[in-house]
């Protein structure tokens, strides 16, 4: 299975990329760059079946990258009821009743993402979706992904009550009275739902998965690491690519939990075999994702110091420091990209120990372990980042002062805490390689949305007006390459820059970014094209499936 030949194609007028800058001509063959500038015109003069495409207006960028996203997530969001719109509790009810009315054989009423914010200390209360949907089980997903609100009959399927007692590596809120509420936090409590909850048949899953690549494609990326997958979404991956349903790249983040260590390791070199076997040259399986922490939003992020008014609660760490060093150590053996979610400074310093740990062991290779989310970063292992060479993931979108953070993450960590997060400059500063990502569906896939953000610290509304913590602003030529060039390095690929050599994967914004007056604009511009090894992708765009 191969990706199939073009006729060579020369690329002109408004080219730009931010590490060679203006390029005058692009020869493309054979899904790659040939040549450039004068190379690229004497080049084409030569060939007689040669395709052109001027670019006459807007301006041909790299193709970008998402370096942290779940795309058959945000995909079957599509597929149950629509709760990210609601901007209410009542709202949400409203629509699960809808959706369960609509679909009456429906066995479970799934969905995703709600805004957290929009109850007390993010606790929702299952009696609240008895009024909806008493007879059957609702299980949502908050946009985090690491909470889940559920109904009364959805706990009793799972056999959750007042006698269970707290899971391992998971939070069950209860009432006063010691009932159990209705919200679930992390995976110990999330597992026991899903355990027992329908699965979306395969069809289901490869129609979401295209829907969610074609829309990629609609944004202008090409490559995403798909962050979080279990076995079940790898048989999705492999039959999508079969059925040649992958018009975009993916490379798949094997999901490892620390109550199953050691024992996934020859399933995940099984599956990378297999994957390789396929030989799809749209999909890999390279990277093994850890969960070092949970959110701060839900106080399980692990901090070197203790939440606000909550003395001796650090949040939690998901792996014992110990064993995380022993399964980065062996993944890093068996030849696999460490990715590790760190959310807080605690979890940041253990999964650092634990690559310390692996080089160390394993001697030193070219690993490019991600380290993602960073929100927040002791000064001491910024330095750390640096000399391990390891790529800081960030999903700039998150750099605001949104209603999450005010209500949920700034009360968790205090004003003087709060205003050290995301320190985007600083690690830039420190040479460390920075990618982007979005985190999708927890957060916008629209890499120009990212890049507003990033180069302003500014809500949608413009506020504040000078930007929140202004000092971690990047330019917009920085955020571009934090998108395209970095993202290829994360990748281990030879793209992401208009040069000799480099993937032909190209977007085609509307304007060039370089000429808004304010970076904030930057979520105005749009994407008008998509070039896949130089082959123009179809794309579907959905905007609000893909707004934060």
């Amino acid at each position: 299975m191969s990706e199939t030949p073009t006729a060579p194609t020369l690329f002109t007028g408004h080219l730009w990329c931010p590490t060679e800058g203006e390029v005058d001509a692009l020869l493309v063959a054979h899904g790659r760059i040939l040549a450039i500038d004068a190379d690229a015109r004497d080049h084409a003069a030569g060939i007689p079946d040669l395709d052109r495409v001027d670019i006459a207006a807007g301006v041909l960028v790299p193709a970008f990258g998402d370096g942290h996203a779940h795309p058959l997530f945000g995909g079957l969001e599509r597929e149950g009821p629509q709760i990210r719109p609601q901007h209410s509790v009542e709202g949400i009810v409203a629509e699960v009743a809808r959706w369960a009315g609509a679909h009456p054989d429906a066995e479970w009423i799934t969905g995703a993402s709600y805004d957290s914010s929009l109850a007390p200390e993010g606790l929702f209360d299952a009696r609240w979706l008895d009024a909806a949907v008493p007879d059957r089980p609702v299980a949502l997903r908050a946009w985090d992904y690491h909470t889940m609100w559920v109904n009364t009959r959805a706990l009793e399927l799972a056999g959750i009550t007042s006698a269970t007692a707290e899971p391992i590596l998971g939070e069950i809120p209860r009432r006063d009275d010691g009932s159990v509420l209705g919200t679930l936090r992390e995976w110990g409590a999330v597992d026991l739902i899903t355990a027992v909850a329908h699965d979306w048949p395969m069809e289901t899953k490869l129609r979401a998965l295209e829907w969610a690549a074609r829309a990629y494609a609609g944004l202008g990326v090409t490559w995403v690491q798909d962050a979080w997958v279990e076995p079940e979404t790898v048989e999705v991956y492999l039959e999508a690519a079969r059925q040649d349903r992958l018009p975009i790249r993916f490379n798949l983040a094997l999901y490892a939990d620390p109550r199953h260590w050691p024992d996934q390791l020859p399933t995940f070199e099984e599956t990378r075999r297999r994957v390789n076997e396929l030989g799809h040259p749209h999909l890999t399986a390279n990277t093994v994702k850890f969960f070092a922490d949970g959110v701060v939003e839900n106080a399980t992020g692990a901090l070197l110091q203790h939440y606000c008014g909550c003395p001796g609660e650090f949040g939690m760490l998901v792996w014992e420091p110990e064993l995380l060093k022993r399964a980065v150590t062996d993944v890093d053996a068996a030849g696999f990209q460490p990715h590790i979610h760190t959310i807080g400074d605690r979890a940041v310093r253990v999964a650092l120990d634990a690559l310390d740990a692996a080089h160390t062991t394993n001697g030193p290779r070219d690993r490019r372990a991600v380290l993602a989310h960073l929100q927040l970063v002791d000064e001491s292992d910024r330095i750390r980042l640096a000399s391990l060479g390891v790529v800081a993931n960030a999903e700039p979108l998150w750099s605001q002062l949104d209603a999450l953070m005010n209500v949920l993450t700034v009360p968790r960590l205090g004003e003087e805490r709060a205003d050290t997060q995301y320190p985007w400059a600083s690690l830039r500063a420190l040479g460390i390689p920075m990618s982007f990502g979005s985190d999708w569906p927890v957060s916008s896939a629209d890499p120009l949305e990212g890049m507003a953000v990033a180069c302003s610290r500014q809500t949608a509304e413009r506020e504040p007006a000078g930007g929140w913590t202004p000092h971690q602003r990047l330019s917009t030529t920085e955020a571009l390459r934090c998108y395209t060039a970095a993202v290829a390095y994360q990748a281990f690929r030879t793209a992401g820059r208009l040069a000799v050599g480099c993937d032909a994967d190209f977007a085609v914004l509307s304007a060039d970014p370089r000429t808004l007056d304010r970076p904030r604009d930057l979520d105005t511009i749009r994407v008008i094209g998509t070039w896949v090894a130089g082959r123009p992708v179809q794309s579907t765009t959905a905007p609000s499936t893909f707004d934060a």
